[in-house]
């Protein structure tokens, strides 16, 4: 029992981070670009790439919590680790580039640059000196049981996030969004208009995904005029 109350308390350290990285994402799009956008691989208000890297960071720099300047470069080796791989692999599984850094001084790739890498680092020390211990009075103050309760729900609701996120990606074929800015906000502007006209849950994901397009708009299109053809207007 102890061992899964173990797994259910990091699971909801996992998701409170994870939102908290939401949030950090859809303030930085905000101000960088001054509009409101979806962010994250989820439907759901998550992103658990800051959820993973902030439980690396959690397990292994409380025992550098004496020297700042250690517990600072570790935090971000680990962040830049995290997210270069994580960029990486998702990059093979759906064929798109889910952030791109090339048009930034110092990346690696386009996957990882200095400016995000730093910024994440001193993130991850306000997260080992300040917040967590935040979140840690706050959770201690809420009964165990009702605790297991909540986290048993979120997992409920992260499994089938992520259940029916991939598979309403696997069916949009990305690739890499064009350099013309301005074409790749027309074409964007069409796909979500084609998916727009399905559920909400597709919504979601076109507007989080505004600077990548849909292969085969060509078949698309012959496609719409084909039925054009059979279904003319009166």
């Amino acid at each position: 029992m102890e061992v899964v109350n173990s797994i259910l308390f990091y699971f909801l350290i996992f998701i409170i981070y994870s939102f908290i990285g939401w949030c950090v994402e859809v303030v930085y799009v905000y101000y960088d670009e001054d509009k409101l956008v979806n962010r994250g691989f989820l439907i759901g208000p998550c992103c658990p790439i800051y959820g993973v890297a902030s439980l690396i960071m959690l397990l292994f720099l409380d025992k550098y919590k004496a020297n700042i300047e250690v517990l600072f470069v570790m935090a971000v080796i680990i962040c830049t680790v995290t997210e270069y791989f994580t960029s990486f692999i998702m990059e093979k599984i759906f064929n798109t580039r889910w952030w791109d850094y090339s048009n930034k001084k110092f990346n690696l790739n386009g996957r990882i640059c200095l400016k995000i890498s730093v910024a994440f680092g001193l993130l991850g020390t306000l997260l080992i000196y300040v917040i967590h211990p935040f979140v840690l009075s706050l959770l201690s103050n809420v009964n165990p049981l009702i605790l297991s309760i909540i986290s048993f729900v979120l997992f409920g609701l992260f499994v089938a996030d992520l259940c029916v996120s991939i598979n309403i990606i696997s069916k949009l074929k990305f690739t890499q969004a064009s350099k013309n800015f301005d074409n790749t906000e027309n074409i964007s502007k069409k796909v979500r208009e084609k998916l727009g006209k399905k559920s909400r849950l597709v919504r979601r994901l076109a507007n989080a995904f505004p600077n990548f397009q849909i292969l085969n708009l060509n078949k698309i299109k012959k496609k719409l005029l084909k039925k054009g053809k059979k279904n003319p207007k009166s």
